[in-house]
């Protein structure tokens, strides 16, 4: 059982490692597509989101492929870690948290896009 426990968290880092990777790579593509070309700056919060959905959608389906089980439970859980971590790195270098309607709605999003992505995951087993 302790080895169990002790995969399920190691699966569990490598998702949110994961789904951090994949953020750091778009969001270096977005930064080039905003200096390069004239998308304009205004899209940000648009690209931003869509970068949380895919990053959380990959990190889910990997968790979930990889424990095989609960996807829906498994792939919520990398929402809500997704977006604590991302409160941690946002509290740690820009600014300290407010509870508005716009972290709210980014919470729900993590929530719902990491259940659907473990039953994604689950599902192509």
């Amino acid at each position: 059982m302790k080895t169990k426990g002790l995969n399920y968290f190691l699966y569990l880092a490598k998702g949110l490692a994961v789904s951090y990777g994949l953020t750091l790579i778009i969001i270096v593509i977005i930064s080039l597509l905003l200096t390069y070309t004239s998308v304009k700056e205004s899209s940000i919060a648009v690209l931003n989101t869509i970068t949380m959905i895919a990053s959380i959608s990959i990190g889910s389906i990997y968790l979930t492929l990889k424990v095989g089980e609960k996807g829906w439970l498994n792939g919520g859980l990398m929402g809500i870690l997704y977006f604590f971590v991302l409160l941690l790195l946002n509290y740690a270098f820009a600014k300290p948290f407010n509870v508005d309607l716009y972290s709210t709605s980014k919470f729900i999003i993590s929530i719902v896009t990491g259940v659907i992505g473990g039953m994604i995951g689950i599902n192509l087993k």
